[in-house]
């Protein structure tokens, strides 16, 4: 897709990391309705800029796309009855998670087994999925009506699914920096996934190998990559081009399923023909790396209000998931009618952009800081050189 040269060691940014939508039928199990969840979080590390700061883009990019995931569960309670929320959820659906893969990818091309990196490896995302896994597990328990969930560490429950996959991800990295074609063998075996209903749900499995293109792709990608996609003419060419995403997305609503964009299950399961899954899955790539093209191209470059922001991503991900799970347990979009309205449907997405708005903003970041990123130096061994 993309051929990139090797970058020097000394500009690649350190390697961190951090991390969708609920679709259950209502007589599944909590555990199952979280299984149908397919949501987000990035590097929490941004680029590194010429003094040595982060990234104002990548920082903005993730704090709109993390919008866009909340924003998006908000919908999926509303697309039974609105074709217009199925619209755009659907087209939501088709870039926000590649583009939160694909960033991912690109903070991970320094990765490495190095120790250092693998300690932060365990403590920003193995401990974070640990500690949700068990804490949405018991959530789910209480205000769930299911006190018989089981725990299971290799059942991820609803956003707890993108840690696990971005551990396998990282973990594979420097085998994907050596071989020849990357990004055309990621798509094999995302391909080989997408016609393999057997291979199972441990580790959310389908999901894990479905997505790994865009992962793959993120690694050989360079700066000059996203400034291509910044430039004034993508700028103008991207509003016509989402325009016509959302117009198709409507067409397709009652045509289609946007379960193929969950990457969760494979073409038989979905109903289709095991050659489908081979279309879809070289289809949904093609059309999800135009609409992640479309979102950067209007992600600001220079710091705004809400820049700050995007170094907590990874705690309005989270916590989030909460709130979201919270309403469809409490059943407010069966009690209240009224949310199934044009105004309800506005004053829906606008509540989600600004709980996880707040979710990512810095006090929370520092009260939470000890389970989302914790430094648990005591855990692991020094170095000799630090040994005195």
């Amino acid at each position: 897709m993309f051929s990139a040269a090797p970058t020097p060691r000394r500009v690649l940014p350190p390697a961190s990391g951090s991390p969708g939508p609920d679709a259950a039928a209502p007589a599944a199990s909590a555990r199952d309705r979280g299984r149908r969840s397919a949501g987000p979080s990035v590097a929490e590390a941004g680029r590194p800029a010429a003094g040595g700061g982060r990234d104002a883009f990548f920082d903005n990019a993730k704090y709109l796309a993390i919008v866009l995931v909340a924003m998006g569960h908000s919908w999926e309670p509303l697309t039974g009855q609105s074709r217009t929320a199925g619209a755009l959820y659907m087209t939501v659906y088709a870039f926000h998670m590649p583009a939160f893969i694909i960033i991912s990818g690109y903070f991970s091309r320094g990765f490495d087994l190095r120790a250092d990196r693998l300690q932060r490896l365990i403590t920003g995302v193995v401990v974070p999925y640990l500690v949700f896994e068990t804490a949405y597990t018991l959530f789910a328990r209480w205000a769930g009506d299911d006190p018989d969930m089981p725990f299971s560490l290799l059942d991820p429950w609803y956003l707890t699914w993108f840690l696990a996959a971005l551990f396998v991800w990282r973990l594979t990295t420097p085998l994907w920096r050596i071989v020849r074609w990357p990004v055309p063998l990621a798509l094999a075996v995302a391909a080989l996934a997408s016609v393999s209903p057997e291979v199972g749900d441990d580790l959310d499995m389908q999901r894990l190998l479905q997505f790994l293109p865009f992962f793959v792709l993120g690694l050989n990608l360079r700066p000059a990559h996203f400034a291509m996609v910044r430039r004034r003419a993508v700028r103008i060419a991207a509003v016509p081009v989402f325009a016509g995403a959302v117009a198709l997305a409507y067409w397709a609503v009652p045509r289609m399923t946007s379960a193929w964009f969950y990457h969760r299950e494979s073409a038989q399961e979905l109903g289709a023909p095991w050659w489908a899954g081979v279309v879809m899955t070289l289809a949904v790539f093609g059309c999800s790396l135009v609409l992640v093209g479309c979102f950067l191209a209007w992600v600001p470059a220079r710091r705004t209000w809400f820049t700050v922001l995007g170094a907590g991503t990874l705690y309005g991900y989270l916590l989030h998931g909460f709130v979201t799970k919270g309403t469809r347990f409490a059943g407010w979009f069966d009690d209240y009618a009224w949310l199934h309205s044009p105004l309800g449907e506005v004053a829906v997405s606008l509540t989600a952009a600004a709980v996880v708005t707040a979710l990512c903003t810095p006090p929370v970041r520092r009260a939470l800081r000890f389970v989302v990123e914790p430094r648990m130096a005591w855990a692991f061994r020094k170095e000799p050189a630090d040994r005195g």
